[in-house]
């Protein structure tokens, strides 16, 4: 028997010969409870419960010996008096009368007394024995925890000196570092800038072979500029060293940094003026086989000018620099550095040259087109005058401020054209649980936001894959209003969780822009560019020399800062779906809100489900059928788009580049792809500029027609929108007037057959359900910006696809799609009709109808002539008439047509008439489809 075993029952048999009137033995008596008391409660590890239980074996010995001397002490005639004192207690009827107590009880006790003492010498021997043992056991597993903790300690602090593959590099590192006293480290890095980098073997210098590793590669590389980048942004500084060092010091993942990785830590330590941190840095380049270049020797010098160092220090710098093949000229002309780091270079090379000068920005050299087929556009012998805006300077400025404050903001409010329901008690009780529950949803977000931000700061200082930088972008409670603004507009039947974690990670991405140049000085010299730009588009003012708006624009100052480089996809979708796990976790909702007899426990609002397309198996995003009841029952009265999804308010940046141009602030792309395939984005970039000059001047020419709403059209829309909608029109029917499912259940005894086909006729009805509801959704968003927009001029800016095709950037309320959405749209500034206009109205009104496909125009024209009366009257009473637009081709377009051709027919002269109608044309160019 063990000791421990052993150990219990004799305690048990101790408190059943407990003496009564012994306060000494207090203390042992608490010694036990204590001693099985945390035996009956431990939770602690089962290395610390080991050395628990060895040192209760030591005090539960030295206890029950002490036991054993007391009995021993005391003699048979007290054990003996105890027992007749406890049998003459008063007590209960039915009591026994105390025994006879034999003369033989004296032995037994001895005779027990004695076999304890017998084991207790056995157990006493076997612990001496084991103590040395159990002492080394000990001292093992305090060294292993001290192990344990250094490691977990270490992991957790940030790594600062780099660990070199040279031996020589590392020699020099280490004797520096532990030289006393220590050579400054300007001399450190004069030397290193001195010396040459040590060379690669082939495998390091040309890398993988095959295409797939090398984009492999490619992807991770740009995953962990992305990544440092981001840290630098965030003032997560010392994080990017910490994870350059890591990968530095891992012979395989050190063949994936590049000269720009280390420059980003570089200019962000030069920023701080943190010299150590710097020629670390240096040392880690030099041993990755790396060469300085420009923006390194940039980097050093800012930093010597940060912390005012000598002119001997810094000429040696300027020297090699020169030996390397660089001018100081061009830190100044070939690098895009902001304010504060161009003044503290220009500080340093000052204190060595003192006579220096930066040259003075040189204007963009003159480029021209030379394709043969816009020889007319670009002929500088006969320049012609581009067309303005009918909209005064001062106007247009203020039109500016307005759409610089709603890209600020990045999101615009926009006001539901449902129709309201009645505001009764279920309604208002509806809203009231809504604000409730996200009030508590924003605050929870915000904590597992933080919660998540802390994990992936831990995995990031593992080494592990992070994005962690990322959610440092925007601060907690941005993005729980993203993400509640996301969980707002998720569809009945779900979405991808693939396209939500991208469109989340895009959202991300271009509020971090907008906000990146919010803080810098991008937004005043936008500013002031603009409105030198608009003297060029004002009604009211003139230009000497005529220009087109892109070749005005480089004119007016020096290139635009660089572009803010797309996250890789990878990340994008990574961080999408983290944040969409967040909302998923997060947000519940009680559980009486899906069954009225049911409890108040919490409910998730999403969960995941699965489904195929096309043999592949997806996973969906889907609400709650109770949160959706809940948000129709409501009826809110709002709806949140994002500020590049709405038309802008001014007229919009040319194209320059492949990147500038469109809205002011938010991100946009000239050419259409995939999120993720950067081929196209490669071409543009190698390509010759004048060689897009065509593609940029007709694109900004397109985005500088100013549109209105066509409030007549619009109004009689609305009309029918709120109250059944009409699909033979083209709009849509409200959810109550999709087909219902049979609600017969089948009998028990069914065929096969019958329960088919109410399978079949089941998947109709939810099929139909799902295109109603999609395009009742699509028509909201058309008609609610339009009513938002009504009564105002605005602009559509315009890209391209791979094609050529030019698509209007605002995609929900645009002059491309079905015909109501082109019958909405009408030119901002108007144009007389001439002595041919009304005649061109009637022909494309003949051609919105379908009726004369085949025929000539004159027979067209007579047509329309006929046809008068019918014009008239659709244009007068379009509902309540003879409705002869309906039976068109194009309904919608045919009835703005009539109204426009009503008014120029009543006009007391209609060739003065001013039209604002367009007349859409499809033009066919070498498969090239332009919308003029």
């Amino acid at each position: 028997m063990s000791a421990l075993r052993w150990g219990r029952g004799a305690a048990g048999l101790g408190w059943a010969l407990w003496p009564a009137g012994r306060p000494g033995l207090l203390a042992e008596e608490g010694v036990l409870v204590g001693i099985w008391g945390c035996r009956r409660n431990s939770s602690a590890r089962p290395c610390e419960q080991d050395r628990r239980r060895d040192w209760g074996h030591a005090e539960l010995l030295e206890v029950l010996e002490a036991r054993v001397r007391q009995l021993q002490a005391d003699h048979v005639s007290e054990v003996t008096a105890k027992r007749v004192d406890v049998a003459q207690l008063p007590g209960a009827g039915g009591s026994q009368p105390p025994k006879k107590i034999q003369a033989g009880d004296e032995g037994t006790a001895l005779e027990l007394s004695g076999r304890w003492a017998q084991k207790l010498d056995k157990e006493k021997i076997k612990m001496q024995e084991r103590k040395p043992q159990v002492e080394m056991k000990l001292q093992q597993l305090e060294m292993k925890l001290r192990q344990r903790a250094e490691r977990q300690a270490r992991k957790q602090q940030l790594r600062v000196e780099p660990q070199l593959l040279s031996e020589q590099l590392a020699d020099r590192l280490q004797r520096w570092e532990h030289s006393t006293p220590r050579s400054p480290w300007k001399e450190q890095l004069a030397r290193l800038l001195q010396e040459a980098p040590r060379r690669l073997s082939c495998k390091e210098e040309h890398g993988p072979s095959d295409r797939v590793s090398r984009m492999r590669r490619e992807g991770q590389q740009q995953r962990l500029l992305a990544f440092l980048e981001c840290c630098v942004l965030v003032d997560q500084l010392p994080l990017a060293h910490h994870v350059l060092v890591m990968r530095h010091s891992r012979s395989r993942q050190r063949r994936m940094l590049t000269l720009p990785m280390f420059n980003t830590v570089l200019l962000g330590w030069a920023r701080k003026g943190s010299y150590k941190e710097l020629v670390y840095v240096f040392f880690m380049m030099k041993d990755a086989g790396l060469a300085p270049d420009l923006l390194s020797y940039a980097a050093a010098l800012q930093c010597m000018g940060r912390l005012n160092q000598d002119a001997s220090t810094i000429q040696r710098c300027l020297k090699q620099m020169a030996q390397d093949g660089l001018q100081v000229q061009e830190l100044f002309t070939s690098l895009s550095l902001c304010r504060g780091d161009k003044a503290a270079l220009l500080k340093a090379v000052r204190r060595a040259e003192p006579t220096f000068r930066p040259p003075p920005p040189s204007p963009p050299s003159p480029q021209v087109n030379t394709s043969p087929l816009l020889r007319d556009v670009y002929d500088k012998s006969h320049p012609e005058s581009y067309p303005r805006q009918h909209l005064p300077l001062k106007t247009l400025k203020s039109l500016f401020q307005e759409q610089l404050s709603m890209e600020m903001a990045t999101t615009v409010t926009v006001d539901s054209v449902e129709k309201a329901p009645p505001l009764t008690r279920e309604v208002m009780q509806a809203r009231k649980t809504l604000k409730k529950l996200r009030t508590s949803w924003e605050t929870e977000l915000c904590l597992a936001l933080r919660q998540t931000k802390a994990s992936e700061a831990h995995a990031a200082r593992e080494g592990r894959p992070s994005i962690f930088p990322y959610l440092c972008l925007l601060s907690e409670e941005e993005l729980a209003q993203l993400l509640l603004q996301t969980l707002q507009v998720l569809p009945l039947q779900g979405e991808s969780l693939l396209s939500l974690a991208q469109q989340l990670g895009l959202r991300i991405f271009s509020r971090h822009v907008v906000q990146k140049k919010q803080l810098s000085d991008e937004v005043q010299a936008l500013q002031r560019r603009y409105f030198k730009y608009l003297r060029l588009l004002a009604s009211d003012t003139r230009m000497v020399v005529s220009h087109l708006p892109r070749q005005y624009w480089e004119a007016l100052g020096a290139p635009e800062a660089p572009h803010e480089q797309p996250w890789p996809l990878a990340v994008v979708v990574q961080l999408g779906k983290q944040l969409a796990e967040v909302l998923v976790q997060t947000v519940k909702m009680p559980g009486h809100l899906a069954q009225h007899q049911g409890t108040h426990n919490l409910i998730p609002v999403l969960y995941h489900v699965y489904s195929f397309r096309s043999f592949r198996q997806i996973g969906i995003l889907k609400p709650h059928p109770a949160f959706i009841q809940l948000l129709e029952t409501a009826a809110e009265r709002t709806m949140t788009f994002e500020a590049a999804e709405v038309p802008m308010l001014c007229p919009p940046l040319p194209w320059t580049s492949p990147h500038s141009g469109a809205f002011l602030l938010s991100p946009t792309k000239l050419m259409r792809s995939v999120e993720g395939t950067m081929q196209h984005q490669r071409l543009l970039e190698s390509c010759p500029p004048t060689n897009l000059h065509g593609a940029l001047d007709a694109l900004t020419q397109l985005g500088n027609c100013a549109w209105r709403v066509n409030g007549r059209v619009l109004d009689l829309v609305l009309t029918l929108f709120n109250e059944k909608g009409c699909p033979r029109l083209g709009v849509p029917a409200p959810a109550s007037e999709a087909p219902r499912p049979p609600e017969n259940r089948l009998p028990a005894g069914a065929s096969p057959e019958r329960k088919a086909e109410l399978r079949r006729q089941l998947a109709r009805c939810l099929k139909v359900a799902r295109e109603m509801h999609s395009l009742r959704t699509d028509a909201l968003y058309r008609l609610s910006l339009a009513q938002h927009l009504r009564h105002r001029v605005f602009w559509l800016p315009h890209n391209m696809d791979f094609r050529g095709r030019t698509y209007p950037c605002p995609p929900h309320f645009n002059h491309l799609g079905s015909d109501l959405a082109r019958a909405l749209l009408e030119f901002a500034h108007g144009r007389p009709l001439g002595p041919h206009g009304l005649d061109w109205l009637k022909i494309h009104l003949v051609n919105l109808t379908g009726l004369k496909k085949h025929e000539s125009l004159q027979a067209r024209l007579a047509f329309a002539d006929e046809m008068m009366e019918k014009i008239l009257d659709s244009a007068d009473q379009p509902m309540m008439g003879q409705k002869w637009w309906m039976e068109a081709d194009e309904p919608w377009q045919a009835l703005a047509c009539c109204m426009e051709i009503a008014q120029a027919v009543r006009a007391p002269d209609p060739t003065a008439y001013v039209s604002h109608f367009p007349v859409h044309q499809a033009v066919t160019a070498w498969g090239l489809p332009l919308s003029t």
